[in-house]
């Protein structure tokens, strides 16, 4: 018992340390971190970009737009909703597994609210039903209650995944978009259906808001940006 205390104290005295020297690097994943669902090329660039997040950490009190490419390729969210206080976390090629590896640096500096946008890659990546919808889904909320769990004061939005212009991921998609709508209010977190703005008669993406079948142009930006533009206004 008194070794773990001696150990405790230790490991407190050194992170109350890399604090006085700005040093927040104790808040994002080791580097050596391996994320089960990620693809090769999505792990080399979470770790690439996460190296970025350490030189730039966040500040307290900001809001966050958290996911993968599709959140990473909006760039300056800030500068979109014109308001200055926006951070961009988003990892292209980023899976729920990784989100939740690196979500300390969200709670710890308590942030304002969480805009999430994250499963489409876990079911991008593999076979279909690996991992399964259930597992996809469970992430989510458990990202959702992490973040509320550390930091309670922080509004907390689970977008639901965008459809896409494959009809193989349209029941996967939907099963865990009403999974996510069922259990916002156990939760506490706030649902914003993006996913009813971006599908058309056959669940799939509408072909003027996308440039691959998968990530949004500018079109679908702007769609995006209308939606949550009132939410934002609500948070300044």
């Amino acid at each position: 018992m008194f070794r773990i205390i001696i150990i405790t104290i230790l490991s407190s005295n050194t992170i109350y340390s890399q604090i006085l020297t700005n040093d927040y690097s104790f808040l994002f994943p080791e580097s050596n971190l391996e994320i089960k669902y990620h693809d090769e090329w999505g792990a080399k660039n979470y770790k690439h970009v996460i190296n970025n997040f350490k030189k730039n950490p966040l500040k307290f009190n900001q809001i966050i737009f958290l996911g993968n490419s599709i959140t990473a390729e909006g760039g300056n969210w800030g500068e979109k909703l014109n308001y200055t206080n926006i951070r961009n976390r988003g990892i292209a090629g980023d899976v729920t597994d990784g989100v939740l590896a690196r979500i300390d640096e969200i709670i710890y500096f308590k942030s304002k609210a969480v805009f999430l946008l994250i499963g489409i890659n876990d079911l991008w990546n593999f076979s279909p039903g690996i991992p399964s919808t259930k597992y996809i889904s469970n992430n989510i909320l458990k990202i959702a209650k992490e973040i509320k769990k550390g930091s309670p004061e922080t509004q907390v939005y689970v977008q639901t995944i965008l459809p896409t212009a494959k009809s193989i991921f349209v029941e996967s998609i939907n099963k865990i978009n009403n999974t996510i709508k069922s259990k916002s209010s156990k939760f506490n977190f706030t649902v914003i259906d993006l996913h009813s703005h971006f599908e058309n008669n056959d669940g799939l993406i509408k072909k003027e808001l996308t440039t691959d079948g998968i990530h949004l142009n500018s079109k679908g930006y702007q769609v995006w940006i209308e939606i949550v533009r009132p939410l934002i206004s609500n948070l300044k």
